[in-house]
């Protein structure tokens, strides 16, 4: 179960990414996609937010 959906402005706040960042990431499989949650919106799961963060956290640890 989906525990919240945040909307672009939200998602580019918590990750710090432009909007334009977001959707060059999605294009290349770097960020999680977004679902449709109505004709013309879309959001992200927080789930899928939370996994990309560890995923990001987890690789910039490996760099080290």
């Amino acid at each position: 179960m989906v525990k919240k959906i945040y909307r672009l402005p939200e998602v580019m706040s918590l990750t710090g990414l432009s909007r334009s960042s977001i959707y060059l990431r999605i294009s290349v499989q770097e960020f999680p996609k977004p679902i449709k949650i109505g004709r013309r919106a879309v959001g992200w799961s927080e789930d899928s937010l939370i996994a990309w963060q560890a995923d990001i956290m987890g690789g910039s640890h490996a760099d080290s």
